[in-house]
């Protein structure tokens, strides 16, 4: 199984709204709030550099009519000395009884190499409305096992279990004098969300010794689960177009063992505009009985970010 996307434009950019909201809108992951509402979330920077979650409300049957913008943070930057005390981004929402967990990235700059990154929660009991971080410190972050990154992450609780699908680093290795991290998707399991078992498995690895595999996105659709995600080489991947983000595609009978599909992906860069040089973190969603695949173009987000309809191919 596969699916055919067919894009529908941009929805969204932020170009210098306010200070808190002056650039990107990174990372764009929805939420069906209700029959009639798809609230998108997404990471914003600040004039000050610093990544903040907010969100727009669009139409759930027709998602480049935008309903309301968020005047505020959804989630603000932590503590100083905190985990995330210089970034806190949206990745993953998963809804619990009445509760909503959103799983974002938290950021720190490093000395060494030019970022620290770890997975935090924080919790909505007003459907989304607001978030309340559940701990000041991550609930996943570098371990004896994994001792370099933690990123991006997407949640499905499925049969009372809570599955994880994680961006992992597995070395920094200097790119023209610069140090840059090649990371990978691994897998992990919980009962409550928040304390995570990682059996050291490995689902999406990279095919060269210079690929990065991030942001997984991970549906259910007739028994096979599919994992959209974002793939790029780290060696040019600011500066030159072939070797920027562009969309990975997987199948699984289990979500744990996957099978690399990634010329089937189905979403290509276009010809020309804001998605011409890249597609970033995609991430699929069902709404209004349509397949919906959101994702960032040219510039990590800063182009904005936009959407294609699914077709789905047995």
């Amino acid at each position: 199984m596969h699916v055919n996307w067919h894009k529908r434009g941009l929805i969204y950019e932020v170009r210098e709204h306010s200070d808190w909201a002056f650039s990107h809108t990174h990372k764009p992951t929805p939420l069906l709030v209700d029959e009639k509402t798809l609230r998108v979330y997404f990471g914003v920077r600040g004039i000050d550099g610093k990544t903040r979650t907010t969100f727009v409300d669009v139409a759930a049957n027709d998602p480049t009519r935008v309903m309301r913008i968020s005047n505020k943070p959804i989630l603000d930057l932590g503590p100083i000395g905190a985990f995330d005390d210089s970034g806190a981004n949206v990745c993953s929402l998963v809804r619990v009884d009445d509760a909503i967990y959103m799983y974002y990235i938290g950021w720190n700059p490093s000395t060494t190499v030019h970022t620290r990154n770890s997975i935090g929660l924080a919790i909505s009991k007003d459907n989304g409305e607001t978030f309340d971080r559940a701990y000041y410190g991550p609930i996943l972050d570098r371990n004896k096992d994994e001792p370099y990154y933690t990123g991006a992450v997407d949640v499905v609780r499925e049969n009372g279990i809570f599955r994880m699908w994680y961006t992992s680093g597995t070395e920094w290795k200097l790119i023209n004098g610069k140090p840059e991290i090649k990371y990978h998707i691994k897998y992990a399991e919980s009962v409550d969300g928040i304390n995570w078992e990682r059996p050291g498995i490995s689902c999406i690895a990279p095919t060269s010794p210079t690929e990065a595999t991030a942001r997984p996105s991970v549906i259910k659709i007739g028994g096979e689960y599919l994992m959209w995600y974002s793939r790029r080489d780290i060696d040019g991947f600011r500066n030159r177009p072939e070797s920027m983000y562009r969309a990975g595609f997987a199948t699984s009978g289990d979500g744990i063992t996957w099978l690399r599909r990634d010329s089937l992906a189905g979403l290509e860069p276009s010809l020309e505009g804001w998605d011409s040089e890249a597609i970033a973190y995609p991430y699929a969603t069902e709404s209004s009985g349509q397949l919906l695949l959101f994702y960032n173009g040219n510039g990590f987000g800063k182009s904005g970010f936009g959407y294609a309809v699914g077709e789905i191919v047995s």
